[in-house]
């Protein structure tokens, strides 16, 4: 099972953040942001199907962050959490920690922001669409 959200880069993606990597439908990116891919995201975690949040609450679920940006894609792994709400509105959360709140869409990650190819980082930093896949096993 499966959700996808789109978005889009910006010159100000520096995805310096070692535990955390998000996308948001904001519609702005402030340098302080480094844990921000992506912006003007189509869906938040709120528009999820409901089997799919209810997959992601087994603790012993596994989800698979996809990020695909011109061509390249790398993934992070993740696991699921009795207290992942998928109830933002706003901004998909994966993270390394097992901090959760209403953004949260994994916990344990591999890694965040920081792990992200520099090619991908440079592409989204020049705008490049970006397409997330999360998946839960």
């Amino acid at each position: 099972m499966e959700e996808r959200i789109s978005a889009h880069g910006h010159k100000h993606v520096s995805a310096d953040h070692a535990s955390t990597f998000e996308v948001t439908t904001d519609d702005f990116l402030t340098p302080a942001g480094d844990c921000i891919l992506a912006i003007e995201a189509d869906r938040a975690p709120a528009d999820f199907d409901p089997e799919f949040v209810d997959a992601c609450q087994d603790a012993e679920a596994t989800i698979t962050a996809t990020v695909e940006v011109g061509g390249m894609s790398q993934s992070v792994t993740g696991s699921g959490h009795p207290d992942l709400s998928f109830e933002s509105d706003r901004s998909a959360v994966v993270r390394a920690s097992d901090h959760v709140d209403d953004r949260t869409v994994t916990v344990n990650a591999d890694h965040g922001a920081i792990g992200i190819d520099d090619e991908i980082v440079d592409a989204l930093a020049a705008g490049t669409e970006l397409t997330l896949t999360l998946e839960v096993e």
